[in-house]
């Protein structure tokens, strides 16, 4: 049974909308010795609902820095 386009999109704006988080650690042995260890945040949501949660507040000002500097490279060619 295939899932119906509508319940992906659905899923998708929820997930999206919602956001989801996902922490985990993981640690891969080879005859009782732990070889690697993994520690895995993962966050996938919206940028806004990113925003909400306070993640990429740096990439936020680097962004609206860098609208500023166009719109003055843009009325200093005007001008």
């Amino acid at each position: 049974m295939e899932p119906e386009r509508d319940e992906v999109v659905d899923l998708l704006d929820r997930i999206l909308e919602k956001g989801v988080v996902l922490n985990t650690d993981l640690i891969i042995t080879l005859a009782d010795v732990p070889l690697i260890g993994i520690d895995l945040r993962l966050a996938l949501a919206g940028i806004d609902r990113m925003l909400d949660y306070g993640l990429f507040e740096d990439w936020e000002a680097a962004h609206k820095a860098g609208k500023k500097a166009s719109r003055n490279e843009l009325t200093d060619a005007e001008l």
